[in-house]
C-alpha cells in the first residue's frame, strides 16, 4: 500500500512563495545570473524540466534532476525532453500524482542522495512538491534549483536553518497524523534508511 502526504488546499498559497532566492528572467540568461554562485555545492539538484534543460544547455550538469516531462501542466517540447535524457544519467521512475508527495518519491530521493552517480528521477504525475523533501534530505551545502512559473529560477542553499524551515512546513502538511507509515516517512526524511 502506498503512503502519501497531500498538500491541503489552505497551504497551496505557501507553495507559490519562493523557498530561496528568486532569479528572474527566462532561459540561459537566468542561469547566468547565478552560475557564479554554484562554486562547489556538495550536491546540485534541479527540480523541473525547464530548469534542468537550461542548466544542461549552459554546460551545468546537476547531480540529481527531477523531471516529469511537463511544464505548467502541459507536455514539454521534444527538445526539452530529449536534452533532459542526457546519457550521463541513470534513470529511476516513480509515481507521484499532483499535489501529493508519495513514499515512492521519498524512497527514490533517499537512494539518490546515497548514490555517487548522476541520477534522473522521472516522475509519472507531477514533481512540483518534490522540492520540499529534496531540501530536507539533501546534504548541507547542496544547492537546489527549481522553476518559479513565469518568473524565473529559485536558488536554495541547503543550510540547517533552511532544512528546519522546510521541516516546519512539512509537519503542517503531515498534520497531527501519527500513523506508523507516516512516521516511517518522517524517519526516511531525517536520514534513517531503515524502513
Amino acid at each position: 500500500m502506498s503512503v502519501h502526504i497531500e498538500l491541503p488546499r489552505e497551504l497551496r498559497p505557501l507553495m507559490k512563495k519562493p523557498l530561496g532566492t528568486l532569479y528572474t528572467g527566462t532561459g540561459r540568461d537566468t542561469i547566468e545570473k547565478f552560475a557564479g554562485k554554484l562554486a562547489n555545492p556538495t550536491k546540485l539538484i534541479s527540480v523541473g524540466d525547464v530548469t534542468t534543460f537550461h542548466l544542461l544547455e549552459a554546460g551545468i550538469v546537476p547531480d540529481l534532476c527531477i523531471v516529469d516531462n511537463r511544464t505548467k501542466r502541459k507536455p514539454v517540447s521534444e527538445d526539452v525532453s530529449t536534452r533532459n535524457k542526457d546519457g550521463l544519467y541513470t534513470e529511476v521512475s516513480v509515481d507521484n500524482p499532483a499535489g501529493i508527495i508519495t513514499d515512492e518519491l521519498i524512497k527514490a530521493l533517499s537512494g539518490a542522495f546515497e548514490s555517487s552517480t548522476p541520477l534522473r528521477i522521472l516522475v509519472r504525475g507531477e514533481e512540483d512538491l518534490a522540492t520540499l523533501p529534496v531540501i530536507i534530505m539533501a546534504p548541507l551545502g547542496a544547492v537546489v534549483l527549481y522553476g518559479q512559473p513565469d518568473e524565473g529560477v529559485v536558488f536554495v542553499e541547503v543550510t540547517e536553518k533552511k532544512k528546519e524551515e522546510i521541516r516546519v512546513l512539512f509537519e503542517k502538511l503531515i498534520g497531527q497524523n501519527q500513523n506508523n507509515e507516516l512516521n516511517k516517512l518522517r524517519r526516511i526524511l531525517d536520514g534513517h534508511t531503515d524502513s
